[in-house]
């Protein structure tokens, strides 16, 4: 517990890129930074230029520059810049005590397999400075241990449920005369599985389903070219309202208006959305894959599918459709199930707690 009466702990969030993206990880960051003086301590960026990989690691010096211009306590390093990071060996003074945060493996997510092999190893480098290793879900912090971290080493620290304090006025009627509304969350991105969905949705009986679209969609130009033109035909027409990206209190918005939830993603660290999602008391659909199947069991709280089977995510989504009793058995268990999730205030003393001890033990050892 942080004293009351002490100066706000300083963290300096070393990420890489513009941090205001919208991005799970970046979003992130954000929720901790606006509730760490809640906690005592206050959360400054520090950014690696976003250049091609691993160019990044030239601004090295500019970064421990900064780090020491807002007079960091603690550095806290973000996972996707963790290949960049290195620490003064000839520094003059002590370098602030690291922890990492992870929302990734070792290099990383959807790359070829040399970038992956090269950013690996230099993610291990930089993670070698850290004292402790906050992991976004169980299954990362798993997936870490059985690739030699110590275990000891990892506390995980999953995002909140709760998408914002406050929800925008209802948007209408979402089903616009369908049977229901489906609401998917997330960038344009082809790990998401947008395209996958627009099939499914398009193999439906016209009036069963309104899907509506929330995200970034110009994440990835050449694929959101590949989701305008599949949206541009026929058998989507009027089927599917893209709302772009939003702010938080409107995505709760539309979690409150829709009937049920759906990203048939490949990978997800964690999948806050579906969380969110649950808490609002949505089923959930979506792949067995990533952390989906620790949030939400098959039957339960969702419909969990062989991934890429897109005959099963339309018959998903048909039964959903049909059935009203099965989705709200499926929708209260979900926002049960949610009630045991961590809120944003609850994750974000946990970071700061962490990185506390982590600081008072680096104190300690030098007197």
């Amino acid at each position: 517990m942080l004293d009351p009466d002490a100066p706000p702990l300083r963290i300096a969030l070393v990420t890489l890129g513009d941090p205001t993206r919208l991005t799970g990880g970046y979003l992130y960051h954000w929720r901790i930074a606006a509730l760490a003086p809640r906690h005592g301590a206050r959360i400054d960026f520090v950014s690696f230029p976003d250049w091609p990989f691993p160019l990044a690691r030239l601004a090295t010096r500019r970064v421990s520059r900064e780090v020491r211009t807002v007079r960091a306590d603690a550095v806290l390093l973000d996972s996707i810049a963790a290949a960049f990071y290195r620490r003064r060996r000839r520094a003059r003074t002590a370098e602030p005590p690291v922890v990492a945060i992870l929302h990734q493996p070792p290099g990383g997510i959807g790359h070829g397999r040399l970038r992956t092999a090269l950013q690996a190893r230099l993610d291990r480098s930089g993670y070698a400075a850290a004292s402790r290793m906050l992991v976004a879900s169980g299954a990362l912090g798993a997936e870490l241990a059985a690739a030699g971290f110590a275990p000891e080493r990892l506390v995980v620290a999953e995002p909140g449920r709760d998408v914002a304090e406050r929800a925008d006025p209802p948007p209408g009627d979402l089903r616009q005369g369908r049977a229901i509304a489906l609401l998917f969350v997330g960038n344009w991105l082809a790990p998401k599985g947008l395209l996958d969905l627009l099939e499914a949705v398009a193999a439906l009986p016209e009036p069963a389903a309104t899907l509506h679209l929330a995200g970034d969609d110009r994440a990835d130009l050449e694929y959101a070219a590949r989701v305008r033109a599949r949206l541009a035909s026929p058998d989507l027409a009027g089927r599917v309202v893209n709302h772009g990206k939003l702010a938080r209190s409107a995505v709760a918005a539309l979690y409150a208006a829709a009937d049920a939830f759906v990203l048939p993603a490949v990978k997800e660290t964690y999948g806050t959305v579906y969380g969110e999602a649950m808490a609002a008391g949505l089923p959930v659909v979506g792949w067995r894959a990533g952390n989906l199947p620790n949030l939400a069991t098959h039957e339960v709280e969702g419909l969990i599918l062989e991934p890429g089977d897109r005959r099963a995510l339309t018959a998903a989504l048909a039964r959903l459709a049909a059935d009203e009793a099965l989705r709200r058995r499926l929708g209260a268990a979900a926002r049960l199930r949610a009630q045991a999730f961590p809120t944003w205030d609850e994750t974000a003393a946990l970071v700061v707690s962490t990185i506390a001890g982590v600081v008072a033990s680096a104190r300690a050892a030098e007197r």
